[in-house]
């Protein structure tokens, strides 16, 4: 569950190491959001000469929460750390690659190329 102020290490190459959740979207009362989610970040940590900046406001998708998330046949599945891929407005990932696992949750969310560009999916 990743709320406002939350801070996400950013599994992409798009030049950002750690980003902060300043907005939830879906909704003005929205407080959570999960994997398969859509939030608002700010860059606070990225890497010089980068195709974002520190400072920067930009969407991310989230693809790992260490909250646990149940799925529908009784399982559950939860990662070490919260994790997010930066995404332009038509929802394609800026980055070229993907590091560390994903969740099969964002399968059902239509972010396919995430899903095609990461070296697993769980």
């Amino acid at each position: 569950m990743i709320q406002t102020q939350t801070v996400l290490d950013v599994a992409d190459n798009s030049g950002a190491r750690k980003v902060m959740c300043i907005k939830v979207l879906g909704g003005s009362k929205r407080k959570y959001a999960t994997i398969g989610d859509i939030i608002v970040v700010a860059v606070k940590e990225a890497i010089p000469n980068a195709k974002v900046k520190k400072g920067d406001v930009a969407k991310a998708v989230i693809v790992r929460t260490a909250k646990e998330i149940g799925r529908s046949d009784g399982s559950y599945i939860r990662f070490d750390n919260n994790s997010a891929v930066l995404v332009d407005n038509h929802h394609e990932p800026i980055g070229t690659r993907i590091f560390g696992p994903v969740a099969r949750e964002l399968r059902a969310k239509r972010f396919l190329k995430i899903i095609s560009l990461a070296p697993e999916v769980l």
